[in-house]
């Protein structure tokens, strides 16, 4: 696949990044690429940027309210050096780093009302794929939505029925990674007590225990 900075392979994602680009001029607006160094024993799978998260900033989670859950869950465990994303000046953090940690996304270019089409997430598979196949044994992927589940799984070559997806479940997957669930850390789900603080970080714990063994 080429370059995820250059990828225009989906003409309807492509189109509403150049309008927003349009809007917002100072915006990343573009394919966002991975966060963390790849190889990593700990790879995290988001559904897509947010339009002033990481559409704006150029990095996954970053910008945004999930992304203030998200890192500072991290850095409580040890996977992040800051639980702040962002610097004084509203732009991504360039002092904040990952340890034995990558974040993606199952599709790397914002869609409209933050809803991908079938079509894009199929698309968009391959370079998860790539993220996958770089995972060492024993590796922990931890899918942040029903859509990241499903995304795993496509790029795993398995059927969706026979991984279901469930908040805390656990995956053994045919590669030796283990799928770890987790409802998406959005302001809505928090909003709502879908999912709380507690929950979220129990789920990060148990990846950490996984790791150490």
């Amino acid at each position: 696949m080429s370059a995820a900075a250059d990828c225009r392979q989906c003409p309807r994602l492509a189109t509403f990044l150049g309008d927003v680009k349009s809007l917002h001029p100072g915006y990343f607006a573009r394919p966002v690429p991975s966060f963390g160094v790849s190889g990593t024993p700990f790879l995290i799978v988001g559904l897509a940027p947010g339009m002033h998260g990481a559409n704006r900033t150029g990095r996954p989670f970053t910008g945004d309210y999930a992304g203030d859950l998200l890192y500072g869950s991290l850095h409580k465990f040890g996977f992040s050096s800051s639980a702040q994303p962002l610097d004084e000046a509203g732009n991504a953090n360039a002092a904040l780093s990952l340890q034995n940690c990558r974040i993606t996304n199952a599709v790397r270019c914002l869609p409209p009302q933050n809803k991908p089409e079938p079509a894009e997430i199929r698309q968009c598979n391959g370079y998860l794929v790539q993220e996958l196949a770089m995972l060492p044994q024993g590796a922990a992927v931890m899918a942040l939505g029903t859509i990241a589940h499903n995304a795993v799984l496509t790029a795993s070559r398995l059927r969706k029925t026979d991984y279901a997806f469930k908040h805390g479940a656990q995956h053994r997957l045919p590669s030796g990674a283990t799928l770890f669930d987790s409802y998406h850390c959005s302001r809505y789900n928090t909003n709502t007590r879908r999912l709380t603080t507690q929950m979220f970080e129990a789920v990060i714990a148990n990846i950490a225990a996984h790791l150490e063994h």
